[in-house]
This record gives C-alpha cells, structure tokens and sequence, in this order.
C-alpha cells in the first residue's frame, strides 16, 4: 500500500483535512476585506446549496418511487401465489 503524502506545511494540511473539495478557506489566516469578494463567495456557495437540495429531492423521490414498486410487486406476488392456491384443486381427505 502506498504511503500518503503528508504536507510539510501544516496550514497545507490542515486546509486539506477540513476542506478537501478545495474550497478557499478565507479567514484561517487572514480575513478578506473585499466586500465584493465575499458576496461573490456567498453567492457561489447558494447556488451549490440549491444545486445540493434539489439532488436531494431527486433522490428522495427515487427513493419512495422504488419503495412503491417493490411494495406493488410484492402485492402482486402475493395475489398471484393466493390464485394459485385457490386454482389448485383440493386435496381427498384420504390422501389419494
């Protein structure tokens, strides 16, 4: 198994264990002082929550979709193994 890399500089490492989809980290060192910048931020970061929530709709839907088609199916098992019961003719009570 290969050994990871582990950064030389701990700032390095630390924003790749807190942040590692890359996002820039303002504020661990310095703050930003462009207003501009930080409503660019705030923006960006909306729309990847609105992006986020609506894959978790679509997910969630897939989810109760598939649910009520395994829930169909087994109804469906279950009528036709009680129509095959039913069909099937009964039994002598001697055994022949």
């Amino acid at each position: 198994m290969p050994e990871q890399e582990i950064p030389k500089d701990w700032f390095e490492f630390m924003q790749k264990a807190w942040n590692p989809i890359s996002f820039p980290l303002p504020g661990m060192m310095t703050p930003t002082v462009d207003a501009e910048e930080i409503k660019k931020k705030i923006a960006d970061l909306k729309a990847v929550e609105t992006w986020l929530t609506m894959n978790t709709g679509l997910v969630q839907m897939t989810v109760k979709a598939l649910e009520m088609q395994l829930s169909a199916l087994d109804s469906l098992q279950a009528t036709g193994q009680s129509s095959a019961q039913g069909a099937a003719p009964p039994k002598n009570p001697d055994g022949k």
